[in-house]
């Protein structure tokens, strides 16, 4: 590697090589280099770190002057000397939050798509403006601004949602870049300033469930068998829209969803009732593959507040797609259903309980429960059904 004081004369006289590159130290600044190819001149510092070799490009011989590139070698190979990685630093650095957010969808492939439209919806109306700043310069102060500011305009759940969001794109981002500022969300937690949130554990009582079912009856077919769906499986709104014809298999009374929010598959067996409500669907069904089609982008139906406010409106019994979730498992834990199979039946993971894990229910295991959740609805619906 030849020496060389550098002078714009001593470069601008270097003859490019034949073939690959060749690469000239500056006898002024150790670690100063020029990189000379067939094309270009670029000048380069270059130091350790970690006893490892890194070298990093600082720009164009034609473009940049010999003191001002070599200034800018001084603060480079001032940093390594500090030990920082100025390759690294220099990505971290262009690294915009929109780029950290695919980067962390891509890798996230086994995320539910309600998932990945949770995150898509905070990104886009509620982060749109810090999509092409520089992830590692969005700070403390910026994080607590928008929670507060997204607290005040769209409420305090979805003010949390989304900076718990953004804080799992940056740890993600965090966790592949060396020497990444700390996650800027831990200001929420350090200040207190999570706001507090209480789970809902409203249903549909007894007591109201005959009102809610006449309410129910009342409604067009697709949305009356939607929320009895709800009511007699305790699935989730999405995985109960997005329903399709494969997914149901009425000679075996059984459904099976291969993916589900959490990213495990379904596997439940269907009551009588649901059996009848899914064939008389599927022979007024036209053809297409979803049970809930609709003309919208997504091909089955979506959004289901309209139908939900029609039915309170009209039995008086205020309530939400999960609250039905809720009333079908507190209908099953009435009726002493081990405590592992309403885990199944809700889909939930058994998580750190060992014994749970050697526990194995198959969906036909599940048949017996699901009957009897089925008989017990329709008893507390028609009162008079348990009296006959």
């Amino acid at each position: 590697m030849p020496n060389l004081h550098f002078t714009k004369r001593a470069i601008e006289a270097i003859s490019p090589p034949k073939s690959g590159q060749v690469l000239y130290r500056d006898t002024t600044l150790r670690g100063f280099g020029l990189r000379v190819g067939s094309q270009s001149k670029v000048f380069f510092a270059e130091g350790q770190i970690n006893r490892r070799t890194k070298r990093v490009s600082i720009g164009r011989a034609d473009v940049l002057s010999v003191d001002v590139a070599r200034k800018q070698a001084l603060n480079i190979l001032s940093d390594m000397a500090l030990g920082t990685n100025v390759n690294e630093k220099k990505k971290r650095e262009s690294l915009t939050f929109e780029r950290a957010f695919d980067d962390f969808l891509k890798a996230r492939d086994s995320l539910a798509a309600t998932t990945v439209d949770h995150y898509r919806r905070a990104m886009t109306l509620y982060l749109a403006d810090w999509r092409k700043k520089p992830l590692a310069e969005i700070t403390r102060q910026m994080v607590l601004t928008r929670h507060q500011r997204l607290g005040k305009m769209h409420g305090e759940v979805t003010a949390n949602n989304t900076l718990r969001q953004f804080r799992s794109v940056y740890n993600f981002t965090a966790a592949a870049h060396e020497e990444f500022p700390p996650n800027p969300v831990a200001i929420l937690t350090q200040a207190r300033a999570w706001y507090p949130e209480h789970r809902r554990r409203s249903v549909v009582t007894a007591h109201d469930l005959p009102a809610w079912w006449a309410g129910v009856m009342e409604e067009p077919e697709y949305s009356r068998d939607m929320l009895l769906i709800a009511l007699f499986t305790g699935m989730r709104r999405s995985e109960i829209s997005s329903l399709r014809w494969e997914y149901i298999n009425l000679g075996e009374q059984a459904l099976h969803i291969p993916k589900t929010k959490n990213g495990d598959p379904l596997d439940l067996p269907l009551s009588k009732f649901l059996v009848d409500l899914f064939r008389a669907r599927r022979e007024n069904g036209g053809g297409s593959p979803w049970v809930f089609p609709s003309t919208g982008r997504k091909g089955h139906i979506v959004e289901t507040k309209k139908f939900t406010a029609r039915v309170t409106e009209r039995s008086g019994v205020q309530f939400t797609l999960h609250d039905l979730r809720r009333t079908f498992i507190t209908v099953a834990e009435s009726l002493d259903i081990p405590h592992y199979a309403l885990k199944r039946l809700l889909n939930h993971r058994v998580g750190g309980d060992v014994t749970g894990g050697y526990i194995v229910i198959d969906a036909e295991r599940l048949r017996v429960p699901v009957d009897a959740v089925a008989v017990r609805i329709l008893e507390l619906a028609h009162p008079e059904i348990g009296s006959e």
